[in-house]
């Protein structure tokens, strides 16, 4: 192996941009023109969570001034053009003496194309880069001096900038349930063969930098690949300011097939050179190494198929812009290629509210199309070896995805000695949006994360080039090459391996226990899915619903729940035969199965628990045996806001989605019989361990012991669990749960950056004495 030393930078760009309130329900288009694309420029600043104690982060939202755009205009963005500084920014340069900057339209145009927006923006003496039609979004390059102008506009809701992205039996499969006698998710797996629920007909969608697809973690039974598409969006990037191809993906156009020629990667001798999504969609779905004295490295959904869409280019960089295309190709072809999950470990700093930012616009819509969307949650836990909360990334802050937190394993099978990587970002969410009456900040504050899974120092496979005689490292274990060191074994070409850490790497556990999950029950939809894995969760002791969630990931109980329920809850919400209170059950299941699991020895109960309207805690058995409202994937509720969106397609069979518009809401959110749990949990104190700062096991306890009330005649829309501000602000709590000294050195997604940025979600799998060693 070439093993060059190279300067790390992973940076990920911020999804800033957002829907207003009214366009909470954008539509996702398969409308996209192309006029240009960006370069992105290297910007990496100085690290700005310097809070002590335990802290909140508080981002910077632009306060509203006299000007009526103002508050249109994403914080850094206004500064940049109240200021006219240029900054060490990619979205932001000189051009032909005058400051230019790029930045994202989000629109409430009634015309699908938004033209006399698009008008508008050329008159301003700009020029149109990307119309996402559907869900009403423009990527354009204008003078930083006219964006206040084309702000004012009625038909724009908000503007932010373009900013730069990248990336945040086997030991995972005992550590996480996947085998056993008990269970059924599979009875027996070696190196050689396995049998039971492993993703088959399941297919991934992962979107990050690349996947090496001759890599042999990624072959069947017969050999041949199971990374059955690979497109980058990257051939349509913005690679300077001027260039004016455009594209359209209408179904029956040439422009179609050009465009679906263009982005076509599959020839690529160099896939994933950064080596960061190889290494995630292999914890996904790979199989191990065969070479002898090798572990097992087999992954959570062995046989599910993956679809490879790069968005993230070699040095591990793209754009907000080549995201949300990648997003919008998936669901286009979700159908042609069974794309039932999504997985999402890169991020975002989360600026504003979940209905304004674009990237949590998408991937809405995506759920809406039954599509599971998993993200990381960040690895933001920790400052200056305190707890910091409030550092959940974007778009894991959005209310449809599911929000992964990173836990150790410590090295062993059992369960007993895991917990939650101090690294790991904590809860609430605190994106939010000034109210433009008051000038007060509203902060989201939706509990998060949703659940833990494995994330330390993850075995997996390594990208290379294709070179059998020579092949080159991916640049991630040429800078660091104690990632693929101490391995004590042999690597050999196209089945090497390296470690990583963070959120990054558990977010594509879940993702692959979601498609064992739909493997074993094709009709579950995302909420369902999202539901069964918090239900089935075990929390781990010591740890908060905002460290944790509802508790580590228990495979065994969800594939044990999920094999409980109807096949066809799916295809009976799309042709309305799903109502409020229908049966669950499958044909012959008389209750639901027993609430604990059994794994490597160790029985454990589970948590009971979901979470619900953003910030609510309920359990109860008619939550799985009746139908909830609230597992309609159109449907998001949040508080008091609760609306339903579906989609419209160009094609009669339904196949391809053109756009999202939205629909009535439900009458009912939750049926009788649901136990509200969240009267139970009192004022938010970290001292006192009340409110969001509950501990999970304890809450798991209340449940079990019948507490909570049950809902008589379904959920009234209310603000649920409240965060005080001044507690949160005036308290401050000193890390006492000690360092874990297996914890990698964190090297990526760790940084939020002054101007946004933030590095993506990896960490090397060195051993230090502290998880902190190492962070940029």
């Amino acid at each position: 192996m070439n093993l060059k030393k190279s300067e790390f930078t992973v940076l990920i760009e911020r999804r800033n941009a957002g829907a207003p309130q009214r366009v909470l329900a954008t539509p996702f288009t398969v409308l996209i023109e192309r006029r240009g694309l960006h370069k992105a420029f290297s910007a990496l600043m100085a690290l700005t969570i310097a809070v002590s104690g335990l802290t909140v982060q508080r981002l910077a939202i632009a306060a509203p001034g006299n000007d009526s755009a103002d508050h249109k205009v994403a914080g850094d963005l206004l500064e940049a053009v109240d200021q006219g500084r240029i900054g060490h920014k990619r979205w932001s340069r000189e051009q032909r003496g005058q400051h230019m900057v790029e930045v994202i339209f989000v629109a409430n145009a009634g015309d699908d194309g938004m033209g006399e927006l698009q008008d508008e923006i050329v008159r301003a003496g700009g020029m149109v880069n990307a119309v996402f039609a559907g869900m009403r979004m423009i990527t354009a390059t204008l003078p930083s001096k006219r964006v206040k102008r084309v702000a004012r506009r009625a038909d724009v809701e908000y503007v932010a900038p373009n900013r730069e992205t990248t990336s945040t039996s086997s030991h995972l499969e005992q550590a996480v349930g996947a085998v056993g006698a008990v269970g059924g998710v599979r009875t027996v797996s070696t190196k050689t063969s396995y049998a039971g629920y492993d993703g088959s007909g399941v297919a991934i969608a992962v979107l990050d930098s690349g996947v090496m697809r001759t890599h042999k973690a990624f072959e069947n039974a017969a050999g041949a690949s199971r990374v059955v598409k690979s497109v980058t969006m990257l051939k349509t990037a913005l690679t300077d300011w001027t260039s004016t191809t455009a594209y359209s993906l209408q179904p029956g156009k040439s422009a179609f097939t050009t465009y679906e020629n263009t982005i076509n990667n599959a020839s690529a001798t160099v896939p994933d050179a950064w080596g960061h999504g190889t290494h995630v969609a292999a914890i996904a779905a790979g199989r191990p190494a065969t070479f002898a004295y090798a572990p097992d490295t087999t992954g959570i959904a062995p046989n599910a198929n993956i679809v490879d869409v790069k968005v993230l280019g070699d040095d591990g960089r793209g754009t907000v812009s080549d995201t949300l295309e990648g997003i919008q190709w998936v669901i286009t072809q979700h159908k042609n290629y069974n794309i039932r999950v999504i997985n999402l470990s890169l991020a975002a700093q989360a600026r504003e509210s979940w209905k304004k930012d674009p990237l949590c616009i998408a991937v809405r819509n995506a759920a809406a199309m039954g599509i599971t969307v998993v993200a990381s949650a960040g690895n933001y836990g920790v400052n200056n070896f305190q707890q910091v909360y409030g550092n959940v990334m974007s778009p894991a802050n959005d209310p449809s995805v599911i929000t992964v937190g990173s836990a150790t394993t410590r090295g062993t099978d059992v369960r007993s000695d895991d917990a939650v990587n101090t690294f790991s970002s904590r809860g609430p969410t605190r994106s939010g949006e000034r109210n433009v009456t008051t000038g007060a900040v509203v902060y989201d504050n939706l509990l998060k994360p949703d659940l833990v899974a494995p994330g330390n120092r993850i075995l997996a496979a390594a990208a290379t080039s294709a070179d059998a005689t020579t092949p080159v490292w991916n640049q991630l274990a040429r800078n660091y090459t104690t990632l693929t060191q101490g391995l004590l074994f042999t690597q050999a070409y196209r089945e090497t391996q390296m470690h990583l850490s963070g959120t990054s790497v558990a977010a594509p556990v879940v993702a692959g226990a979601a498609a064992v999950l739909l493997h074993a029950n094709p009709g579950l939809t995302p909420p369902m899915v999202k539901a069964i894995l918090q239900y089935t969760a075990q929390p781990l002791p010591g740890a908060d619903l905002l460290q944790q969630g509802a508790g580590l990931l228990n495979l065994q109980g969800a594939v044990t729940l999920a094999r409980a329920l109807r096949t066809d809850v799916q295809t009976g919400v799309w042709n309305g035969a799903m109502t409020a209170g229908t049966s669950m059950l499958a044909t012959g299941v008389a209750a639901l199965p027993v609430r604990q699991s059994t794994v490597n020895g160790e029985t454990f109960n589970w948590s009971r628990m979901v979470f619900v309207g953003g910030n609510r805690v309920v359990t109860g058995d008619a939550l799985f045996t009746k139908f909830q409202p609230i597992y309609d994937p159109r449907v998001t509720w949040v508080k008091r806001d609760a609306f339903k969106i579906g989609p419209t397609f160009w094609d009669s069979n339904n196949i391809y989605t053109k756009n999202f518009v939205a629909m009535p809401v439900p009458t009912s959110l939750l049926t009788a019989g649901v136990v509200d749990g969240t009267t139970l949990l009192g004022l938010s104190s970290p001292t006192n361990r009340t409110g969001l700062f509950t501990l999970s096991k304890s809450l798991m306890d209340m449940f079990a012991g019948g507490q909570g009330f049950t809902l008589g005649s379904g959920i009234v829309l209310s603000e649920g669990l409240v965060l005080s501000e001044g507690i949160v602000l005036s308290e401050g709590l000193v890390l006492s749960e000690g360092l874990v000294v297996s914890e990698g050195i964190v090297i990526s997604e760790g940084f939020v950056l002054s101007e946004g940025l933030v590095v993506s979600e990896s960490t090397s799998g060195s051993r230090s004495n502290s998880p902190l060693v190492g962070e940029r």
